[in-house]
């Protein structure tokens, strides 16, 4: 009859060690560097405030739906501040000059009517198809009256947030992103 072999104790469990996510960072960070990420994705203090405030959001789906409803709640002043505060993002170098010159014409005739950059939230357009959404996206707005534009503007706004917050905090794995091109140190 053989021998029963007999082992030693045995081990626990091989765990790994736990890592921070970013939205642990960002519930942990002091209210000064929240706030400062959140202006980086919506540029009005009111919204930062709010939504630092209230952390520590339980996951990223919490933080996104405060962040819509913040957004829901600015006050056209608000709205105002944040359209305001954005920029025309810089197109691709390869871009034709046509394009530019389009684009630019349109941006100043959208500008002219409505007294603020135009904005659009990424809609999974890919980048060589981004253009072509933009410009479409300015010549039909350019036909709103300036009341549904500011609400088509508001709800771009925070799409674009919301896109912006996402991807600072990782969960879409690409940069954060302005109307529809990457903004340099953003």
């Amino acid at each position: 009859m053989p021998h029963p072999v007999t082992r030693g104790p045995t081990l626990p469990a091989h765990r790994s060690p736990y890592l921070p996510t970013p939205l642990d960072a960002f519930n942990l960070a002091p209210a000064e560097e929240a706030r400062a990420l959140l202006l980086r994705c919506l540029r009005n203090a009111r919204w930062a405030h709010r939504l630092a405030e209230h952390r520590p959001y339980p996951d990223l789906g919490a933080l996104l739906a405060a962040a819509d409803e913040a957004a829901y709640d600015l006050r056209p002043v608000d709205l105002a501040d944040a359209l305001a505060s954005e920029s025309l993002p810089e197109l691709p170098e390869d871009t034709y000059s046509a394009a530019h010159t389009a684009l630019g014409a349109a941006h100043a005739a959208y500008e002219a009517r409505f007294g603020h950059v135009f904005v659009i939230a990424p809609g999974g357009a890919s980048p060589e198809e981004a253009l072509d959404r933009v410009l479409e996206g300015i010549r039909s707005r350019l036909a709103n009256d300036p009341e549904d534009e500011r609400v088509v503007a508001a709800e771009e706004l925070r799409g674009l947030a919301r896109h912006r917050l996402a991807a600072h905090l990782g969960s879409m794995g690409t940069r954060a992103t302005s109307h529809y091109a990457p903004r340099p140190g953003v």
